[in-house]
């Protein structure tokens, strides 16, 4: 008797909480590796799932919260199953252009976003980190969006424009984009844009961005 109720008790260890922010599970995302360009591309079109070699540049760390999952059972939106384009979000004024970050879920299955990208310009053709990380605006709403296939989530996303800086502030430089960390993610994807102008010093901060938030209807 007493070697069964030991073996009961064995029996009940193990397990785990299956909480947390999901990672995407390799450096390749369906956009890029850790991002940089063969080609530019307009700053509207979703980058290519191979137009991007490995980079060993670092990147903005992955920004705000996101959850393991909904009670629909939908887990977080990994890097390797969004494709990313910078869209129209308004127009511009006293010196920004506001724009919106577009994550489209390229997978079969519903995934969810929560809280902000990790976000900056890349360039010199290898994904090098241009000038500072996107700072992150707190104003705004900060939903779980859940993205059926084919669905879209965008993130409000304000561009300072380099220009505008004294000379002294702003050596300009023209990226070849822009590298992406999901909510939670520890994996980037790249989007192809030359439309814009980055400023090589990392005390210029240039970009802002909001919490994501749902496709309009």
């Amino acid at each position: 008797m007493l070697g069964a109720v030991v073996l009961a008790l064995a029996g009940c260890t193990g397990g785990s909480d299956g909480g947390g922010a999901a990672s995407a599970p390799t450096t390749s995302t369906s956009s890029s590796s850790s991002v940089a360009p063969a080609s530019a591309a307009p700053p509207t079109t979703s980058s290519s799932p191979s137009s991007t070699p490995a980079s060993s540049a670092s990147g903005a760390a992955a920004a705000g919260p996101a959850d393991g999952g909904t009670a629909s059972g939908a887990g977080t939106c990994a890097a390797a199953s969004l494709t990313g384009s910078i869209v129209d979000g308004g127009g511009g004024g006293a010196g920004s252009v506001y724009l919106d970050l577009a994550l489209r879920n390229t997978g079969s299955a519903s995934c969810t976003l929560q809280g902000w990208p990790g976000l900056s310009f890349v360039g010199d053709g290898n994904g090098t980190q241009v000038g500072a990380s996107a700072t992150l605006d707190r104003s705004g709403a900060r939903p779980t969006v859940t993205l059926a296939a084919g669905q879209t989530a965008y993130a409000p996303l304000r561009i300072v424009r380099a220009e505008n800086l004294q000379p002294g502030d702003c050596t300009a430089q023209q990226p070849d984009g822009f590298r992406v960390y999901p909510p939670g993610s520890k994996q980037s994807l790249f989007i192809a844009s030359t439309a814009y102008t980055a400023c090589q010093q990392r005390s210029a901060q240039l970009l802002s961005v909001r919490a994501f938030v749902p496709q309009q209807q």
